[in-house]
Parts: C-alpha cells; structure tokens; sequence
C-alpha cells in the first residue's frame, strides 16, 4: 500500500486496477454506456442540402430582373435539374437541384408574382455555395460518430440514431452493494434513544447512486460491529455485484473491523488514510476479482464527500466511461476567509450565483443540518486560502 499525498493520485491508482463490467446488445438509451464505437454509415449530409427555404440559383442568373420559378425542390424528393435562366423553390433540408450553385432566403425576394421571383438588393450579393449545406461536411461514411466508453446523452442519442445505430453493444449497469456499519445505528422509522442514530448514511449513498442511470444500486444493509457478521456480508456482497461501499469502521478504533476483515477475504487495500478533511480515514481496495471496495467514514458529511469525490468517479471507471475522471466547475467564494489546513480540505458551500458560491457554517463532519443547506464542497489544497477560484464538487 502507498502513502499518498495527493487524492487524484489515489484514486486513479485504485482505478487501474479495478475490472470494466462486462457488454450486452441494447437500443442505446440516455445514462449508459457504449462498449463499442459507432460509425458514420453514409456522408452526413448524404448530399448537398438547403440550410433555408428560398430558392436554389445559378450564380449568372443573379443578374436577371425577374427569373421564372421552375419547378420546387421538397425535402424527401430526388433532385431535379435546374434549367438555365430558371430558379426551383425550394424547402430547408431539401436536395439541392443539379446545378444550382446557391440558395436566396425568400426573406431577400419579391414573391408577388405567380410564376416568376424578384431579387431584393441583398439577394444580389449573394456569393457561390450559401445557405446549401455540403454533402460530407457534418462527417463522412466510416467516421467515428461516438467512441467507445462514450456516456450516452440525449444529444448522443440523435447522432447515433442518424447512423442507423438502432442496436448495440452497451456495458451493462454497475451493481452495487452498500453496508452500513454500527451497533448504534438503526431503521430510519425508528424511535431511538439519546444514544442510538438513525441511519443516514444508507439513504445517502443509495441517493447519490441513484442519479446515475448506469448504476443500479441495492437497497442499503446495516451491519453491527461484528467480524463474523461483517465477512458474511462482505463476502455474499462481493459475489453478488460489482462493487462495493462501505460505511463506519474504517478508522483504528477496537470495533473499525472493515479493513482487516477486507484483508481476511484477500482484497489488495491501495490506499487507507489520506491527508484530506473531511473523510481522513477512507479506505480504497479492490477485490481478487477486481471488484471496487471503498470504505467511507461513518460521519455523515464525510461519507457524502467520500462518496462524490471518489465513489462515484471509481465506479463510471468501472462501467466503462473513458471521461470518468471529474472535471469539476471553478467557483469563487462570496466573502471569504483566511483560514488555511495543511490538509485538502473540502468545504461546504452553497451556489448563489453563476460559478459563485458560499461558504456553510458547520459544526464539523456530523453536522447534518450544515449538509443540508449546502449544494456541494469545494477543494482547498493545502495551505491555500482566499476566494479561489477553486474546483467546486456539486451533490
């Protein structure tokens, strides 16, 4: 196991190991992720095409007092010839006539006689190849439209579905199994004593997964602080799923069981304890199987933090995305202070304005009702301080 200074380090360090879940042959859908490229099948265009409605010329004919309108050209038709001396009408998207050279915006024409246009003055300076959009410009046939690893969107899906891409091979989601663990911790419709908690972090992390589409997340188990009882479910979560989140028990007290119970079941531990805050117990290992294994400290804040800064990058390394690593917004802080940690310190803030936050007043990592008036973290490094700009971690 390393010692790391720096949490990128870490985290890829951990990401080079972990193993890319297998594909399967599926209508490509927003929120998952293509195990193989998509290629252009025709020239985009696939011909020459009018960016407006007007009518297609010759460059000569521009000279012409009045030209007769022979004939229309329609998206969905073939092309005709355009005759010398003549226009077509024409519609946007449609083929460019054989021979005509441009296309004049009805906008810049007299259309008052039946049969025949009239060029306005700006009609006139129109020069060779405007408003037609040329065969191939968008891509040729053979282009890679969208690689693999790519994370499906909505914009993606149009330029797959223009391809013909009806059918293909996608990675499957990311199982994930989430155990919280803590004698003190129970069921959120409980009534508990002064000195028993309602578990948070399940509904957290479960929340946090459920945002992406390309990770399917289990329903949270509790675990007590027990040995047996932790490998059990360690153990049935490892041959279950994909990967694994941990909650509690990561630090060096008598009953933090997670990472020698991790070590017990054979999995490498790349990194435990970095130099950040909140969340300087978190644990990353992976499985024999290349399974991800991360542990997050059982403050609430922590856990969050944890689980956006590097749960969530870790697992789209393991579904496969080829931009897994964050490339987080630069924000300024509104009214900031000097206070500085030898640490990477991640604070609460709250976004107020475009790429302009604030700071939270918080009591610490188990401060909930900070967390929650909060919109994300920002990263310090250590010993900085001032108004930024610094990297800005949205929930």
């Amino acid at each position: 196991m390393n010692s790391f200074t720096n949490p990128d380090d870490a985290m890829v360090a951990l990401a080079s190991l972990l193993q890319t879940v297998a594909s399967e042959p599926a209508v490509p859908v927003a929120g998952r992720v293509l195990a193989e490229s998509i290629f252009a099948d025709r020239d985009s265009p696939a011909s020459d095409v009018s960016a407006m409605d007007g009518y297609a010329i010759r460059m000569a004919d521009l000279s012409m007092d009045r030209v007769p309108v022979s004939g229309e050209a329609q998206p969905g038709q073939p092309p005709a010839e355009l005759a010398p001396g003549t226009a077509q009408r024409i519609f946007t998207g449609a083929v460019v006539p054989h021979g005509a050279e441009a296309v004049v915006m009805r906008e810049d024409t007299d259309e008052s006689s039946v049969g025949s246009v009239v060029w306005l003055d700006r009609a006139r300076r129109l020069t060779r190849g405007e408003s037609i959009r040329f065969q191939g410009e968008n891509g040729r046939a053979g282009d890679t439209i969208l690689n693999a690893g790519t994370l499906l969107t909505s914009a993606k899906i149009a330029a797959a579905a223009n391809f013909g891409a009806s059918r293909v091979a996608l990675r499957r989601v990311v199982h994930v199994t989430i155990i919280v663990t803590g004698n003190e911790l129970l069921d959120i419709n409980s009534s508990p004593q002064p000195w028993q908690l309602r578990d948070s972090n399940g509904p957290t992390i479960a929340a946090v997964c459920s945002q992406r589409s390309w990770i399917d997340c289990q329903p949270p188990q509790r675990c007590a602080d027990s040995v047996p009882q932790l490998r059990q479910q360690l153990q049935a979560a490892l041959d279950t799923t994909d990967a694994v989140i941990l909650t509690g028990g990561v630090s060096k007290g008598d009953y933090d069981h997670v990472p020698g119970v991790i070590a017990e079941l054979g999995a490498e531990t790349v990194f435990h304890r970095l130099p950040l805050r909140p969340g300087r117990p978190i644990l990353g290992a992976v499985s024999k199987s290349r399974q991800l294994i991360l542990g997050l400290p059982g403050n609430p804040v922590s856990a969050i933090v944890g689980m956006t800064r590097f749960g969530i990058p870790l697992l789209a390394k393991q579904s496969g995305q080829i931009d897994w690593q964050p490339l987080p917004q630069l924000v300024t802080i509104a009214g900031p202070n000097d206070k500085t940690l030898h640490l990477h310190w991640y604070r609460l803030v709250r976004l107020i304005a475009p790429s302009v936050v604030e700071l939270i007043d918080s009591r610490g990592s188990g401060d909930l009702v900070a967390l929650s008036q909060s919109t994300g973290v920002i990263h310090q490094p250590p010993n900085t301080s001032g108004p930024g700009p610094w990297p800005y971690f949205t929930w």
